[in-house]
C-alpha cells in the first residue's frame, strides 16, 4: 500500500474512474491514503499549492488570488483581466453581470492551471475606513447575497472551486491579526451571516476562508460553532475550510483547529506540522475520523474541479479574450454612479465643445497593479485620461489650464497606498488628501463648470468642496477598461446605470462603527454595539440625512412609478404575496432603474430598522416605454432573529411596502396585516 504505483497502476484504481459515483472515489482516495499522507494534506506548499502525493499521482491543487482577477504573485506574474473591484460590481445592482464575471474569471484561472480562486470577498461594509471595502460588496446582507450567489455559481460552472471570504466578521484590517469582534447573535444573522449561508445553500461554494480576527473571543480558524456547527451542519456545507494565509498562527492548538473544521492550513504548517498532528492523534485529542472528515472535503473538491479528470471533460480555459474585455467594461459601464448633476451640465456634448482640461493625481494613473493581495496584471489599463483622449480625437482638445478650457475634468479620489484602500492597514482619513482638496476648489474657482470624478473604493467626505461642484461621478476602481466606461459615461454614449450598494455619510461620526474607540478600531476587543444597526439601517432609524443614500444614483433620464398592486391584504403564515408596480421611462433617453422593495415593520417587541431591503430589480427601459415590476415575498420577509428562541419569527401586525428609487426616494408604499 505504501509503495510508489507506476502511472498505468494508478489509473486502473476506482478514484480514477470519472463515471464512479464522487462520494465513492472519494472513499477510495481517501482509503488509500497513509496517515502520514493525510498529514501532508492538511497544509500548503509554496504559497498557493497544496503538497503532492506523489506516489498516488495526485498533483498540488492550487489556488490563486484575488476577488476581481488574478493576482501576479499568486500566479508565476501572469497577465489577466483586470474586472472592476467588487464594489463597483455591486452597485451594478445586476446579478447576471456578477455571473458573467464569475464565469469570465473562472475561465483564467482555467487558463493557467489553477484550481480555485480565493474570493468572491463578502464581508459588510461596517465602517468607511476598511481599507479592503473596494474588495467587498455593500453594507446590505440581501444586495450581499444577491450579489454573490451568482459570482460563485459562475465561478464553479467552469469547474474552478470559489473560495468565499472571510468568515467572519473581518469588517476591518485594523489589528485584524488580534482584534476579537464582540458581536450578538442577531446582529451575525441578520447582517453578517445572510450572504456566506446563501453561497452555500444556493451556490453550493465549494470552499470557505476562515478569517484572521477572532469572533466573541475565539479565531475563525478554530471557532467549532461557525464552522462545524453552523456552515457544515446546519447550512450543508459540503467544501472545505482554508486558512487566510498564517491565520491559524495565534489560535489554541492543533487540536482546536481540527476539531473545528479547518481543513487546510495556509501557506505552510504552523498548527498542522506532521509532529503536531502526530502528537494530538496519540494524546487523544484529535481522532483519526475527525481528521478524515477534514481531509474528505478536500478530496471532494478536488474531484469536483476535475482535478485528475481527462482534459475533454473539463471546461475549455481562455484568458484575456475580447469577450472578457467587454464584461469588464459592460461591469464599469453599469457599476459607475452620477452622484450630482447640477442644471444637467453631463453628458457633455462633444459636438460644441472645444477644450476640456483633464487634471488631477488619478487622471492617468493605473490602479489594477497594486492593492496588496486583489492585485492584478493586465495586458492593458485605459486610463481616464487615455479614455477620453480617445473619445476626443479629432474633436475636442485636451489642455490642463482650468481658466482656458470650456470646462474642467478633476480625477480625484483614494488609491492602492497604505492608508487609503489597501490590505493591512485601514484608511487613515476619511477626508480627501488636502492637496486634493485645495485642487478641486481652486479649480472650482477658475472654471465654474468643474466635474470631479473619484476613483476609490468607499465613500469619502465632500463637504467643503461638494457645494461648489456641478457635477460628481463615483467610478470606483473600475477594471482595465475604466477610462473608456467614464469617458462614454461623460459624453452620454452610456446611461448612468449604477447604484450606490452603501450609504456615503456627511461627516465619519455619523457612522454606527465611530461613536466611539470601542466601536472602532477597538483595542483587543471592538465592540459591535451598533448590532443590527448597519449603513442606510442606522441612517433611516436615527434620523441622520447621509450625503448620499444607500440604493442611489441619477440618470439622463427619469422614472415614474405608479399602480402598487397587493395581491394579499392580509397574510398569514404559509401564504406568499406579490407586490406589482408600474415604472415608466418619463424622459427622453433609454435607461435603466432599479426599483427596491423595503419593508417596514410599524409596531414590534425589538427594535427593528425603520426600513430593510428585501427585493430589487432591474429594468432597462427606452423612452416612454412602461414595464410591470413584479416582487414575490413571504414570511420570511417579515421576519426578525429572535434571540431568545434561536429562530426567526414575525409577529402578527401591520407592514410597510415601501417601493423607489433609494433608501430615502420612496415613491410609492402600501400596507399588509401578518396575520400569524
Amino acid at each position: 500500500m505504501n509503495e510508489k504505483l507506476s502511472n498505468n497502476e494508478i489509473k486502473t484504481l476506482p478514484f480514477m474512474d470519472s463515471n464512479l459515483d464522487l462520494e465513492k472515489r472519494v472513499e477510495d482516495l481517501l482509503g488509500r491514503l497513509t496517515l502520514k499522507e493525510k498529514f501532508t494534506l492538511c497544509s500548503g506548499k509554496r504559497s498557493f499549492y497544496t503538497k503532492p502525493i506523489r506516489r498516488l499521482g495526485i498533483r498540488s491543487f492550487k489556488m490563486t488570488d484575488g476577488p476581481h482577477g488574478i493576482g501576479p504573485h499568486s500566479s508565476k506574474n501572469a497577465e489577466c483581466t483586470y474586472f472592476p473591484t467588487a464594489i463597483c460590481r455591486a452597485a451594478t445592482w445586476n446579478p447576471e453581470l456578477s455571473e458573467q464575471f464569475g464565469v469570465a474569471v473562472a475561465q483564467e484561472v482555467r487558463d493557467i492551471g489553477y484550481h480555485m480562486i480565493l474570493g468572491p470577498g463578502v464581508n459588510i461594509h461596517r465602517t468607511p475606513l476598511c481599507g479592503r471595502n473596494f474588495e467587498y460588496q455593500t453594507e446590505d446582507p440581501y444586495l450581499n447575497k444577491k450579489m454573490a450567489v451568482p459570482v460563485v455559481k459562475g465561478v464553479q460552472s467552469q469547474k474552478i472551486a470559489a473560495c468565499v471570504k472571510h468568515y467572519i466578521c473581518n469588517n476591518q484590517e485594523m489589528n485584524r491579526f488580534t482584534v476579537s469582534s464582540e458581536v450578538s447573535e442577531r446582529a451575525l444573522q441578520e447582517i453578517y451571516l445572510p450572504a456566506f449561508e446563501a453561497t452555500v445553500r444556493e451556490a453550493d461554494a465549494w470552499s470557505f476562508m476562515g478569517c484572521y480576527n477572532k469572533v466573541n473571543g475565539i479565531y475563525g480558524c478554530e471557532h467549532k460553532n461557525l464552522i462545524k456547527e453552523k456552515l457544515m451542519e446546519e447550512w450543508g456545507f459540503r467544501g472545505f475550510v482554508v486558512s487566510d494565509w498564517i491565520a491559524t498562527a495565534k489560535t489554541t492548538s492543533t487540536e482546536s483547529c481540527i476539531n473545528a473544521g479547518l481543513t487546510l492550513e495556509m501557506p505552510v504548517q504552523i498548527k498542522y506540522k506532521k509532529k503536531l498532528l502526530k502528537q494530538a492523534l496519540l494524546e487523544g485529542k484529535i481522532t483519526e475520523e475527525t481528521l478524515n472528515e477534514n481531509i474528505i472535503r478536500l478530496l471532494r473538491v478536488m474531484f469536483l474541479v476535475g482535478f485528475i479528470d481527462d482534459e475533454s471533460s473539463i471546461p475549455q480555459a481562455s484568458r484575456n479574450t475580447p469577450e472578457h474585455q467587454a464584461i469588464s467594461r459592460k461591469i464599469a459601464e453599469e457599476g459607475i454612479v452620477l452622484l450630482k448633476n447640477k442644471n444637467n451640465i453631463l453628458p457633455l456634448n462633444i459636438d460644441t465643445l472645444k477644450k476640456i482640461a483633464v487634471i488631477g493625481p488619478n487622471a492617468d494613473k493605473k490602479m489594477g497593479e497594486d492593492g496588496g493581495s486583489s492585485q492584478v496584471r493586465p495586458p492593458y489599463e485605459i486610463t481616464p485620461l487615455q479614455g477620453l483622449k480617445n473619445k476626443c480625437r479629432n474633436k475636442v482638445e485636451i489642455v490642463i489650464s482650468p481658466s482656458e478650457a470650456d470646462l474642467v475634468i478633476v480625477f480625484a479620489g483614494l488609491n492602492h497606498k497604505k492608508g487609503m484602500d489597501s490590505e493591512h492597514a485601514d484608511r487613515d482619513s476619511f477626508d480627501l488628501p488636502s492637496e486634493q482638496i485645495e485642487l478641486i476648489n481652486k479649480t472650482a474657482q477658475e472654471n465654474h463648470k468643474t466635474i470631479v470624478v473619484l476613483i476609490n473604493g468607499s465613500p469619502v467626505n465632500m463637504v467643503g468642496w461638494i457645494e461648489n461642484i456641478p457635477a460628481v461621478i463615483e467610478a470606483w476602481y473600475a477594471g482595465q477598461e475604466a477610462g473608456n466606461a467614464i469617458a462614454d459615461i461623460l459624453f452620454g454614449d452610456v446611461n448612468p446605470l449604477g447604484k450606490l450598494p452603501i450609504t456615503f455619510p456627511k461627516k465619519l461620526s455619523d457612522s454606527p462603527a465611530h461613536v466611539s474607540t470601542r466601536t472602532y478600531p477597538g483595542n483587543e476587543k471592538v465592540f459591535y454595539d451598533e448590532g443590527i444597526f448597519v449603513g442606510y439601517r442606522h441612517f433611516d432609524t436615527k434620523n441622520i440625512k447621509p450625503l448620499f443614500s444607500f440604493g442611489y444614483g441619477l440618470s439622463y433620464t427619469t422614472f415614474a412609478y405608479d399602480n402598487l398592486k397587493i395581491d394579499k391584504k392580509k397574510v398569514s403564515e404559509d401564504d406568499k404575496f406579490t407586490v406589482s408596480v408600474d415604472i415608466t421611462n418619463s424622459g427622453d433617453r433609454a435607461g435603466a432603474e432599479v426599483a427596491q422593495l423595503y419593508v417596514q415593520d410599524i409596531e414590534c417587541s425589538v427594535d427593528r430598522p425603520l426600513k430593510e431591503l428585501k427585493v430589487f430589480k432591474k429594468i432597462k427601459l427606452e423612452p416612454g416605454e412602461k414595464k410591470t415590476v413584479i416582487f414575490k415575498l413571504e414570511k420570511r420577509d417579515l421576519s426578525f432573529f429572535d434571540e431568545i428562541n434561536n429562530c426567526w419569527k414575525a409577529e402578527k401586525g401591520i407592514f410597510k411596502i415601501l417601493i423607489g428609487s433609494s433608501s430615502r426616494d420612496i415613491r410609492l408604499q402600501a400596507e399588509i396585516e401578518y396575520l400569524g
